[in-house]
């Protein structure tokens, strides 16, 4: 085997590594982090020191293990880091606060969709399908008309009674939380 085509299945085996294990170590540095962009540098510096290494990748009798630890390393180095630079250690901070509020928008979001959904089932059928055209396909009086081979009147009637519904609904639950 040539040194060209040694180094090529070298490369090859390291882009097979490198795609197999790029996101589970991700999410790991990510969880012990909690900073992305930290948890990317982290796993750039572990495939960096894999690269490094490539000569002697058959020689790593479980690459899983491997990379898991030096990733686990690479984490305890970046928080005996910050915990001694009080800068990274403010910006680790304000980054877990920021990620902490994400994930309640989310989760709220999450919940007043199912409220909304909950709203829209307790509706009576045709105006329940008169709502999900305007609001979620996006068809105005005209299309939902045509479709349901109703009058725009009728439309406009039925989709007014479902959004006055919709609100009553949100309303009255909305008082149960606060």
């Amino acid at each position: 085997m040539t040194t060209q085509s040694s180094e090529h299945t070298l490369e090859l085996r390291f882009t097979d590594i490198f795609k197999r294990h790029e996101y589970k170590l991700y999410t790991l540095a990510l969880a012990l982090t909690k900073s992305d962009q930290y948890a990317k540098d982290i796993v750039q510096d572990v495939f960096m020191k894999l690269w490094e290494h490539r000569n002697h990748i058959h020689t790593i009798a479980n690459m899983d293990a491997w990379l898991y630890r030096l990733t686990e390393n690479k984490v305890i180095d970046f928080l005996r880091k910050t915990a001694a630079d009080k800068r990274l250690r403010d910006a680790l901070w304000m980054n877990m606060q920021h990620m902490m509020n994400e994930t309640e928008e989310t989760i709220s979001s999450r919940e007043y969709k199912q409220v909304i959904e909950k709203a829209i089932n307790h509706l009576p059928p045709q105006r329940k399908r008169i709502y999900r055209l305007s609001k979620e396909q996006g068809l105005n009086y005209c299309q939902i008309a045509h479709e349901l081979d109703i009058s725009r009147h009728t439309v406009k009637n039925q989709l007014s009674s479902a959004l006055r519904a919709v609100r009553n609904f949100l309303s009255r639950t909305m008082k149960l939380f606060f």
